[in-house]
């Protein structure tokens, strides 16, 4: 049996220079300052229909990651703004999953999946390489409300780190995306009542203390220490209102690029998805 291949489109954009890298607006790279930004947008094409070009135009990121996107660039290529060039990694089931890289400067090279056949039919993991980073697009698999994935996820946890301290070896890397755990009780409304439930276990959790104890560095807490900060609340009448949520979507770092670290932030206010999205800014 031939070995799985996932569905992997780049869009078509202007070929980049010979002495750098050109963006789809003919932004050049040559390692400043630059705006990143991840969203699970719980469907592209739903989000498309709201207000997300608004928004998109509003915040203007260099780089924007898409999770959960549930189509391929031939759903939304026509309502994409002509600046981004775009690269998808779909899931092999249509409509599922799905991750998406939209970029106003063109990577030296963008690869999809882990390289393992067992995590890469659900399109869950894009990487970038810019000259002087690796940019990770990941949606980590849901453990399922009875948990009968979270046997799979301690895996993809395992495996997953070990992808990016490859990549480490190499160049700093930045990891973004739905993680789908909120690693402590800061990180969501009601700790307690939620201990042991899918998001919250004691593996999930233990998960992302790998990350931290590898040298990841989580974004958001270098800036803020308080709770109250959520990037995902549910469909449940009043919820969001209220602000019962749960921070389950992130930026890490390598520690070689907290000196570079200027901010991290969460755009709450920003609807369309159950998800908001989250984002940083690097010298």
């Amino acid at each position: 049996m031939p070995a799985f291949r996932p569905h992997f489109v780049r869009n078509r954009g202007p070929a980049p220079a010979r002495d750098g890298l050109v963006g789809a607006a003919g932004l050049r790279y040559t390692g400043g300052g630059m705006k990143l930004i991840s969203w699970n947008v719980n469907g592209l094409r739903s989000v498309l229909r709201k207000t997300f070009l608004a928004y998109l135009e509003a915040e203007l990121p260099d780089v924007l990651c898409l999770q959960e996107t549930r189509c391929g660039p031939d759903d939304v290529e026509p309502l994409w703004p002509a600046s981004y060039t775009s690269y998808w990694n779909c899931a092999e089931k249509k409509g599922y999953a799905g991750t998406a890289l939209f970029t106003r400067v063109r990577p030296l090279a963008v690869t999809p999946g882990l390289g393992r056949p067992e995590h890469d039919r659900e399109g869950r993991v894009l990487t970038a390489e810019f000259l002087d980073f690796y940019l990770v697009n990941v949606y980590v698999p849901n453990s399922q409300r009875a948990l009968t994935r979270l046997a799979y996820r301690q895996q993809w946890d395992r495996d997953f780190l070990r992808f990016l301290q490859q990549l480490e070896r190499r160049k700093p890397v930045i990891v973004c995306g739905d993680l789908n755990v909120a690693h402590t009780e800061l990180d969501l409304a009601n700790p307690k009542a939620n201990v042991g439930n899918h998001g919250f276990t004691p593996e999930e959790r233990a998960g992302f203390d790998a990350f931290v104890r590898a040298g990841f560095v989580d974004t958001f807490r270098e800036f803020e220490k308080g709770g109250g900060h959520y990037t995902w609340w549910s469909q449940m009448p009043g919820v969001r209102a209220r602000n019962i949520g749960w921070r389950i979507d992130y930026f890490l770092i390598s520690a070689a690029l907290r000196p570079r670290l200027k901010s991290a932030f969460i755009r709450s206010e920003v609807l369309g998805s159950d998800h908001c999205p989250v984002g940083i800014e690097i010298e």
